[in-house]
Parts: structure tokens; C-alpha cells; sequence
């Protein structure tokens, strides 16, 4: 690889020239969006690609399918060249695995040719996860308990009751129709329906809280809504204009949420995850049965939740105890 600049992504997928525009931006969407992870991060992986892009045109690569085991190996190999630190060729060689995880994933390739490609090891990154008065807090922000509330204040407020109150993903939410949510309000032992990655299912409990969330926006706020569309939409939560809510636009409404609550810059969807996965663990509940109530393939992925909750006691134990320190 040679030592010049590496152009930018475009900025909208497939408005450029290139082939790999639209997957790549597909995969940042992901990050930012079902990750949660913060703009800067973001910016930092649109780089890293930008440099693996450039790598490829130069090997004249015609597209993802093409990309071989081989081909990426050669791109850790011509970092360590370029004589990079170890740490800015791990943060490259992470980024572009979890690229080609992503494309096989969502079936844009067959294989993924950067499985067996290893990075210097890190460290484990525990997870953020809100505390319990913060959620409430974020909750109540948005608005739909109040005298004022309007449809988007109910839709958001319903949102935020099923993220915290299910542990779903953002996309398996925005996924839901209304004809699902209100079989669920029938029926008080019903659990909830989600369709997780690789299309794999699973049947969540839901709570009252959530439930009553959920009834006060089907009746007093989504027809609202529904009525801006001459298409209706069979979705459960709607936007503006009355078609399905996109999880962008779910990521920016409960970022804009948490700004209101006064909460970090960086609160997500995915968040309220790790929110609810902790504060399971923390009230006793079994890692197994938190890895059923996520989806999680492994239990080894839930896991990283046990070690935030023995940060937590650890802390405890020293703020209340008279011989801990």
C-alpha cells in the first residue's frame, strides 16, 4: 500500500461510483444504529474501511464476493508495512472483520473471509448500561404520562417501555406489526414474538408497564398518525407521516429523549439492551436465562453482563463496609 491519504466514503450510499458504497454504509448504519456506538467511534470505522476500500480497488477487487481469505490477510500484512502501531492495526483488522461479519450475516456474501484473520488481543469492553433511576428518568421524558401528550410523545414513551421492558433489538422492534401487539394485550399470558438475527425467534415476557404503554399508543395515538398516510401501514410504531418507523429515526428520537432527560450524548437503543440484560443479572436472574431472553447464540456473550454486576458489588462492598479498605 503506498503512503498517500485515503479518500472518504461517499456519504450516501450508492449515489458514488463505487461498488462497495452501499454495502460498507450498510454496516456503519448497523454500528451506529443496533451497536449504539458513538459518532466519533463511527467516524473512526468509516476510515479504517475507507483504507481497506482503498486496498482492494488497488488489488482490483471487483466487489464482496470476490474478497478471499487471502486478500485479507494481505491487508494486516501491508499495515504492519506501512510500519503502523499495533494498536491502529488492531483497531483496523477489528473493523474490517466485523465488516465481513456483518455481509455474511445479512447474506451479501456467501462466507466471511476475515473469520480466521486475528487481531493483537484488547481488553474486554464492558458494555454501558444505564441505572435504574436513569431509565426511569429517560422514560419519563418522553413525555407520554403528561396531560400534553400527543402521538409522538406516545409512540415514544411505548418505544422506550418495549426496548426496556423486552431487551429487544431496535430492529426487531421497529420489525413488529400492530396486529402482533394487540393479540399480546388479548391475552395476559401472552409473551411476545421477536425475530432475531439469522432469523432465529424467541417468546419474550412482557409487563404491565410496557403493556399499558403500548395500549395507550394504539388507542390514543397511533390512529393519529396512521391517518397522515393514504397508504396504511401494517407497523406498530409509525412515523411522522405515518409510514413504518425506521431504526434511524427510533436511534434519533431516543437520542433526542435522553438529551431532554439530561442524560449522556451517547444513550442508543441499544442502551436500554444492556440496561435490561444488567439489571437481571443484578435482581438475581440466571445468565442462562438472560441468554434466552436476548437471543444470544453463546452464553459466553452473556456472560459480560456477570462482570459488570461483580464491578457493582465490589464497589458496594467497598463503600459499606468498615474493614474493605
Amino acid at each position: 500500500m503506498t503512503g498517500r491519504s485515503h479518500p472518504a466514503l461517499p456519504d450516501q450510499p450508492g449515489r458514488g461510483d463505487s461498488v462497495w458504497a452501499e454495502p460498507v454504509q450498510d454496516y456503519l448504519d448497523h454500528i451506529q444504529v443496533e451497536r449504539g456506538l458513538s459518532t466519533n467511534t463511527v467516524a473512526a470505522y468509516r476510515r479504517d474501511l475507507a483504507a481497506y476500500v482503498t486496498y482492494l480497488n488497488q488489488a482490483q477487487v471487483a466487489g464482496p464476493e470476490a474478497i478471499t481469505p487471502v486478500l485479507v490477510a494481505g491487508f494486516a500484512t501491508a499495515l504492519r508495512h506501512r510500519g503502523l502501531a499495533t494498536s491502529s492495526i488492531n483497531r483496523m483488522v477489528v473493523a474490517v472483520r466485523g465488516l465481513h461479519r456483518f455481509w455474511a450475516s445479512e447474506a451479501i456474501t456467501a462466507t466471511d473471509p476475515a473469520h480466521d484473520v486475528e487481531p493483537p488481543a484488547i481488553g474486554q469492553r464492558l458494555p454501558k448500561a444505564l441505572a435504574i433511576d436513569q431509565v426511569m428518568a429517560l422514560i419519563a421524558a418522553a413525555g407520554a404520562e403528561g396531560p400534553e401528550a400527543g402521538p409522538v410523545e406516545l409512540r415514544d414513551g411505548a418505544l422506550l417501555e418495549l426496548l426496556y421492558g423486552t431487551g429487544a433489538r431496535i430492529s426487531e422492534v421497529t420489525a413488529l406489526d400492530v396486529d402482533e401487539i394487540r393479540r399480546l394485550l388479548g391475552d395476559d399470558d401472552l409473551g411476545l414474538t421477536l425475530v432475531g438475527k439469522g432469523g432465529k425467534t424467541r417468546v419474550v415476557p412482557v409487563g404491565h408497564f410496557a403493556r399499558a404503554a403500548l395500549e395507550a399508543w394504539l388507542v390514543r395515538g397511533r390512529p393519529a398518525l396512521a391517518r397522515r398516510s393514504a397508504q396504511p401501514s401494517p407497523a406498530l410504531f409509525l412515523n411522522a407521516r405515518g409510514g413504518r418507523l425506521s431504526r434511524q429515526s427510533a436511534f434519533h428520537r431516543i437520542h433526542q429523549v435522553a438529551t431532554r432527560a439530561g442524560l449522556a450524548a451517547d444513550i442508543s437503543p441499544h442502551t436500554l439492551r444492556h440496561s435490561y440484560a444488567t439489571h437481571l443479572i443484578d435482581g438475581g436472574a440466571d445468565v442462562r436465562v438472560v441468554q434466552e431472553l436476548l437471543g444470544h447464540a453463546s452464553v459466553a456473550t452473556t456472560q459480560i453482563y456477570t462482570l459488570i454486576t461483580v464491578d457493582h458489588l465490589r464497589e458496594v462492598y467497598r463503600m459499606a463496609h468498615p474493614r474493605a479498605l
